[in-house]
């Protein structure tokens, strides 16, 4: 299943909906909790972080019962290999929170093996902490002579760290599953000091010199008089009599003052030229400021142009991107963007939601599909009764609000959500809207009353309730009793209640637009074709 977002663990979906050599390239960049913010999805405007996402994924890198579990399959699957190094990583490292994580990579990345065509390649989007570890993983599944490149993105500037140089890149290990990989050549601008080298001829053009010679201290190959002209003992024509001629007819070699031709004087004009080939330290691909117009409010927000050129080289329009991570899902955006088949996969229901949201802004009319998210009342029910904590995360999603509360008991203070909303016309006129969720088979005006406790504890500017069961009209009489509050735009409920069924069926808060700093912006509109989810497949 192509165009579609999965939600779950990516391991049950590369197992249950993925086939075998079914992906042209995959592109993921795994979390792993290196500092407090690395697997963050968002923040507050004041810059507070989210505990909801921060428990997404607090049991995921530790050593427990999954982590073993993980690591014995890798035992005793058919990838000897992955088997062996990870034995030994176990004896260095020992039962830490590394080894958990790399326990369930390994397991992980043999299954990305098994979809991957054998044209296809991967890329593993990761920082200094532990790709070391994950390439010598990514050695053992996938093969060393399968490995292309170690590439160092820069994606900050440089900044004071103290004792110690400061961390200014994130590195992309790219393998390839056989040595007949897709590769698409690109290219990037030539640097000033290249283009130092060239010089403007009589008609304008730039220029550069090149030698039409080559080595040849063990060959007689080019060995011969061409012109009046001999290259020395060690050297030979790099190119045929019959190029060397064409060339000459085209005035594109430079001569001496007897007339005879340069051996160093092929010129390369730069219009000819379609830049300077890609190398493995990429500096022209800036990280997303708080200002740019591409970010959306996550702090883990990857550029698109970084996606772009990495789905350029290594995919073909109407090849399939796999997302394993997809996180705020930059590489969907980019693969749909360019006109390849993309799947998404994460973890959290928010994510699933977010990006739902940000394809549509960007792509209206897109059509695809989403997977594991409840899309009825009873898909909703079936949701809260397995996991209330994703069930909270997701409601609060379908107000655009981010999630607050942890797993913790008391930690929510009663607040499951918060959006963020301008009230006035200058930057700092932002507000805060509480959300409080309740996905139990009976609701009562006392849990409206809470929350309106809770606002005006908090200061904020109102409170939404949303539940899964019917409210009683004793619960929409105390909410309408709350009254208003007053913005730039207008007055709006102080309370209001919205069911489940009625956020599905398309109904959504009264409240001014999103402030500034909140969690989320909305998406630019791509245009093209593209853009309508039409790839002439």
């Amino acid at each position: 299943m192509t165009n579609a977002l999965y939600y779950g663990d990516n391991l049950d979906v590369l197992r249950g909906h993925i086939p075998d050599q079914s992906v042209d390239l995959v592109y993921l960049d795994p979390p792993f909790n290196s500092d407090a913010t690395y697997n963050l999805l968002f923040r507050a405007p004041a810059g507070q972080r989210s505990e909801a996402q921060i428990e997404a994924f607090a049991d995921t890198w530790h050593w427990g019962e999954a982590a073993a579990r993980a690591f014995d399959e890798v035992l005793h699957s058919s990838h000897t290999g992955a088997a062996t190094m990870l034995r030994a990583m176990r004896s260095f490292l020992g039962e830490n929170d590394m080894m958990a994580y790399l326990a369930m990579m390994a397991v992980r990345l043999i299954e990305l093996h098994r979809v991957l065509k054998p044209t296809g390649s991967l890329y593993l989007h990761c920082d200094p902490t532990a790709s070391h570890y994950l390439k010598i993983l990514l050695d053992a599944v996938f093969g060393i002579e399968h490995f292309l490149n170690e590439i160092t993105w820069k994606r900050t500037s440089a900044h004071n760290t103290a004792r110690k140089y400061g961390k200014i890149s994130d590195i992309l290990l790219f393998y390839s599953k056989t040595k007949n990989y897709l590769w698409n050549n690109q290219y990037t601008d030539f640097s000033q000091k290249q283009m130092k080298r060239y010089k403007i001829d009589k008609d304008g053009r730039l220029y550069k010199c090149e030698n039409l010679t080559a080595d040849r201290v063990n060959s007689v190959s080019g060995k011969f008089e061409w012109r009046g002209t001999t290259p020395p003992s060690s050297r030979g024509w790099g190119y045929t009599p019959e190029q060397l001629e064409k060339w000459w007819a085209e005035g594109r070699i430079l001569t001496r003052k007897d007339g005879s031709p340069r051996m160093d004087g092929l010129k390369v004009y730069l219009d000819d030229l379609p830049g300077q080939p890609l190398q493995s330290i990429w500096t022209d691909i800036e990280r997303i400021g708080n200002t740019s117009k591409e970010r959306l409010g996550y702090p883990t927000q990857k550029p698109l142009a970084l996606l772009e050129r990495i789905i350029k080289t290594s995919s073909n329009e109407g090849d399939v991107v796999l997302d394993p991570f997809c996180g705020c899902g930059t590489a969907v955006h980019a693969a749909q963007k360019l006109g390849r088949q993309w799947i998404g996969i994460d973890i959290t229901h928010l994510a699933i939601s977010l990006i739902e949201r940000r394809l549509k802004d960007a792509f209206p009319g897109i059509a695809f599909e989403v997977h594991g998210t409840p899309k009825d009342l009873d898909g909703a029910r079936d949701l809260a009764r397995r996991d209330k904590y994703q069930f909270q995360w997701w409601a609060v999603s379908l107000v655009d609000a981010v999630p607050q509360g942890g797993k913790k008991k008391g930690a929510d203070r009663g607040i499951d959500g918060i959006r963020w909303v301008r009230t006035g016309p200058h930057g700092g006129d932002v507000e805060k809207v509480l959300v409080s969720v309740k996905g139990g088979e009976h609701v009562t005006s006392a849990m409206v009353r809470d929350l309106k406790g809770t606002v005006e504890r908090e200061g904020a500017a109102a409170g939404l309730f949303i539940t899964l069961a019917a409210p009683t009209r004793e619960m929409r009489r105390e909410a309408a009793a709350s009254g208003f509050f007053d913005t730039s735009f207008g007055r709006h409920p102080r309370l209001q209640i919205f069911t489940i069924e009625e956020l599905l069926a398309g109904m959504r808060p009264k409240l001014p637009s999103h402030g500034s700093g909140e969690g989320f912006r909305k998406a630019a509109r791509e245009r093209g074709a593209a853009a309508q989810g039409d790839f002439g497949l």
